[in-house]
Formats: structure tokens, C-alpha cells, sequence
């Protein structure tokens, strides 16, 4: 069987699929930021026609073309976008795979009969991308290499027999060389494929390189270059239609309950667990209703999800019932299969998780805090306060110095301190006799922060026991004699206190 090869390109992807959402009449361009200057990165016909062209700096192109309409490229959503497409264009071919950023290449061999031959398959594929507003170019042929350059020059379908022919008035640049070769090849007056393909390889591969006689092997379908389609990543969504429409509570946990089962199966047998999950619930008159849920750690199992659920559904207005639910998972992490142990007893660390799940569905995870320590000898700086539901408990690292209090604030200065450390002194309105001191413990700043606080120079703390009872932690500042501080204070100040 002859192999025939369909290429897909979209010269516009990005811009188009911007404006499927939110039109614009006129020049529009996507613009995206490379070193210090925003260029053009994607733009409509109409921009095309006032002299603007891709690459080209944004300050350029509003000289030329004032009322040109602009808004930041998402890479990310170009690339969804092609990868929605290529899944859509399996309808062509069992075999579709990216072509770059903007193209798809797809195995149409043994097909085409089925729509009619090659000419009613383009056009069928041409009739329904351009109702959906995106521009494309196609072109069909034996080998890759050549369906690829014939659909970003102009397309077409190469007959099976005649692809020397087809290619010969094609430039070099259609060979996916890069453009200095290009150049190259044309300084010596090798400007098209015909001018190319009469040239022997080996002063080719000597002069240009190997990858240009690979180029035209691979081309002349002398090299194989198969279509490859990715593995499809796995989909984490189950839906439910219900015959008759629901609106208690109770009646949509239930329903929840049954599509949790067979998304956590899922989750379970590509190894995953959910991080966020998303309730979408179809109202019979056609509105919708949803309730999404976030995890402080991967999780698949349906009775600890479904908890999390209840308060979002209870206060969901079903208005005049459901009549389908779908649960899907848009954020998951690897989870590998572990040992639980037999008992039903709930794990400390998954007490905690669903204790933080709680906590940061109703009042955010970004307020939901852990101390971490940090590598300072800087008292405020020996920790960190990170989001516990990104991150795991860090034990702190043994400490083989004096002790640190578990209470710190801001340092306070005492009054009518006397002695070195002070037999007796005030703090906050209240008299204090030393009873024992344990120091000093010399803490130096770190130079590399320029901390206000720590401008006085280095200090030295003392671990104070009071007759009165509280147990303070007081630093001195030989440094700064003249460091801002009460009359009396001598330069002591507590910063801790210990438990």
C-alpha cells in the first residue's frame, strides 16, 4: 500500500484561537516580551495587510500601524489549543502527531476512499476549520518531509509517482534547515529544490553538513521518518445522567459517592491522586452549578473527598433539579500505591491533611501556614512560614549551641538595668531580679542582609531565670553605645521568652 502523508498548518493558531473568544475588528496582534521589548508573536490578516509582520518590535509596529489592537501571547493555551486540535483530527486518520508549534502531521494512508479521495478530504477538512474560524493550509504527499514544505508553500496534493515534480519549484528553506544554511545554499545560487536535488551529496555533505543530505533524504523518502502520535495523558473526569431530575442534598452526595468511586478507581490505576476536584452539576434548565474542591495532599479516597463536598453542596441552588452531575480532576499529582496497614484507623499525617483541606477550602491555602526552619543564626530568620498544603514538615536540624526560646517578638528594651547581665532591671512595667544567667551566645549580623534592626552590630544573649518567674532571653549590644534606647535601658533589650 502507498503511504500518504496529510500536513495541517495553521499559520495563525494563536491569533485565532484569541479571537474565537473575544473578537476584535481590525489589526490585532499578540504580543510576547523577549529581553527588554514586546514584538509580535501572532496577528490577523488585517494586520498583515497594514505591514506588520511577526518578530517585529511593538514599538515598530504601532508606527506603522497606529490602531493596531494587541494583547499578551499564552504559550500555554497555544499549546492546548494544538493539542485539542490534533486530538480532533483523529476523525482524519488513526495516526496524528504535532507538526512544531503549529502544524499537525497526520497518516492518512488507506483512508482517503472513505471521504471520497484526497481532494474531498481536504476539502471537507478545510470547510469545517474555517467554520471554526481558524486558517489553515494542508497538503498531501508520500514522505513527511515533503507534505510538510508543500502546505507552508502554498499546498496542494502531490500525486503518488510525481513528488520529484511537485517539490522542484519549492525553496530550500522548505527543506526544516536552519536559516543560516538556507542562506548559504542560496549564495551559491541554490535557491529551489530542483536547482538542489541535481547536486551531488557527497560536496553537499561536505561543505553544508550532514543534516542537509539528511533533509533531502528524508524528503525523497530515502530516510524513514515515521508518524509517531504521543501517548495521550490520562483523563480524570467521570460524568453521570440521571433519569429523573434530583434536589436534595442527600440525593446529589449520593450521586457524588458513585462518580467518586470510579474517578478514584482511575486515579488508582495510573497511580494518581487528585489535588483539586471540580463538581459541575447540570440544572434541567440548562443552567449549571459548581462547587471545587482543593487537597492538601494527593488523595483518591472517596469517603475523605466526599466530606470535603458536603458543605459546597448543601449550598448549591438546584433550582429545578439536576439531571447531571460530572466530576472531574484538573490538577493531579503521582501517587504511588503504599502500605496502609488493616486497621480502619485514620493516619496522623491524614488527620492532618484533611484537617488543612478543610481549613484552606473555606478560608484559602495561602492562609494555612508551617514553620519551617532556615538556615540563619539570625533569630527572626531561623524559620520560614510556608503554605502547609505545599509543602511536607521539615524537622528541625539538631541544635548543638544554647537554646533557642520558642517565643520571639520584636526586641523590647528594659529600663534601669544593672550590672552585666542586669542583677535587676524592668520590662513592660514590671521589676525583674535575676535569679541565674546562662551566656553569652554571640550572634554576628549577616552583612550580605541589610536589616535595620541588625545595624546596631553584633549581639550578645543571655538566657535570664527570674525570681519572679518568666524566663527571658535578653541580648546586649557592645557595639552601640549609643544605639536608641530608654534612659537606663544600657543597651539590653528581650526578644524571647522561654516556655
Amino acid at each position: 500500500m502507498v503511504r500518504r502523508l496529510l500536513s495541517i498548518w495553521f499559520p495563525r493558531l494563536a491569533s485565532d484561537a484569541s479571537l474565537r473568544n473575544r473578537p476584535v475588528e481590525g489589526p490585532f496582534a499578540l504580543t510576547h516580551r523577549s529581553g527588554n521589548a514586546d514584538h509580535l508573536h501572532c496577528l490577523n490578516p488585517a494586520a498583515e495587510r497594514r505591514g506588520v509582520h511577526r518578530g517585529m518590535p511593538l514599538a515598530d509596529a504601532r508606527a506603522i500601524c497606529p490602531d493596531l489592537s494587541t494583547r499578551p501571547a499564552d504559550l500555554a493555551r497555544e499549546t492546548v489549543a494544538l493539542a485539542s486540535l490534533r486530538r480532533w483530527a483523529s476523525r482524519y486518520a488513526p495516526m496524528v502527531a504535532s507538526d512544531g508549534t503549529d502544524g499537525l502531521m497526520a497518516d492518512i494512508t488507506g483512508v482517503a476512499h472513505l471521504f471520497g479521495g484526497e481532494g474531498e478530504l481536504r476539502a471537507d477538512l478545510h470547510a469545517r476549520l474555517e467554520r471554526a474560524g481558524l486558517s489553515v493550509r494542508s497538503a498531501i504527499a508520500g514522505t513527511r518531509g515533503a507534505a510538510h514544505a508543500l502546505a507552508r508553500h502554498g499546498g496542494g496534493i502531490i500525486a503518488d509517482g510525481d513528488l520529484a515534480a511537485g517539490i522542484s519549484r519549492l525553496p530550500v528553506s522548505a527543506l526544516r534547515i536552519d536559516h543560516a544554511t538556507a542562506e548559504a545554499l542560496a549564495r551559491v545560487g541554490l535557491s529551489q529544490m530542483c536547482d538542489l536535488l541535481a547536486q551531488p551529496r557527497a560536496p553537499l555533505a561536505r561543505r553544508f553538513g550532514q543534516g542537509l543530505v539528511l533533509r533531502l533524504d528524508q524528503l525523497l523518502g530515502h530516510q524513514p521518518e515515521p508518524v509517531a502520535a504521543g501517548a495521550e495523558p490520562p483523563h480524570f473526569g467521570v460524568r453521570m445522567t440521571l433519569p429523573e431530575p434530583i434536589g436534595l442534598q442527600s440525593d446529589v452526595m449520593a450521586g457524588l459517592s458513585r462518580l467518586l468511586d470510579r474517578l478514584c478507581a482511575t486515579l488508582a490505576l495510573h497511580h494518581h491522586g487528585a489535588r483539586r476536584l471540580r463538581l459541575e452539576l447540570r440544572r434541567v434548565d440548562h443552567g449549571t452549578a459548581q462547587v471545587e474542591i482543593g487537597l492538601a495532599r494527593p488523595m483518591r479516597d472517596p469517603a475523605r473527598i466526599a466530606a470535603l463536598f458536603a458543605k459546597g453542596v448543601d449550598e448549591i441552588d438546584s433550582g429545578f433539579g439536576i439531571d447531571a452531575m460530572r466530576l472531574s480532576a484538573p490538577i493531579t499529582e503521582p501517587m504511588p500505591p503504599e502500605q496502609i496497614g488493616s486497621g480502619p484507623t485514620l493516619r496522623h499525617e491524614d488527620a492532618l491533611a484533611d484537617l488543612i483541606s478543610r481549613l484552606g477550602n473555606r478560608i484559602g491555602f495561602d492562609r494555612v501556614l508551617r514553620m519551617q526552619p532556615a538556615d540563619s543564626k539570625i533569630p527572626e530568620r531561623s524559620f520560614q512560614l510556608v503554605a502547609a498544603a505545599w509543602s511536607e514538615p521539615v524537622a528541625a536540624p539538631p541544635r548543638h549551641g544554647p537554646a533557642r526560646p520558642l517565643t520571639l517578638f520584636p526586641p523590647e528594651p528594659v529600663s534601669h538595668a544593672s550590672g552585666h547581665p542586669p542583677a535587676q532591671f524592668r520590662w513592660r512595667r514590671m521589676r525583674f531580679t535575676t535569679l541565674r544567667a546562662q551566656g553569652p551566645e554571640r550572634i554576628t549580623p549577616e552583612w550580605w542582609f541589610d536589616d535595620p534592626t541588625w545595624r546596631s552590630g553584633l549581639r550578645d544573649y543571655w538566657r535570664i531565670e527570674t525570681r519572679e518567674g518568666p524566663r527571658l532571653w535578653l541580648f546586649h549590644t557592645p557595639q552601640a553605645p549609643d544605639w536608641p534606647a530608654p534612659e537606663g535601658a544600657q543597651n539590653w533589650c528581650v526578644q524571647g521568652e522561654f516556655v
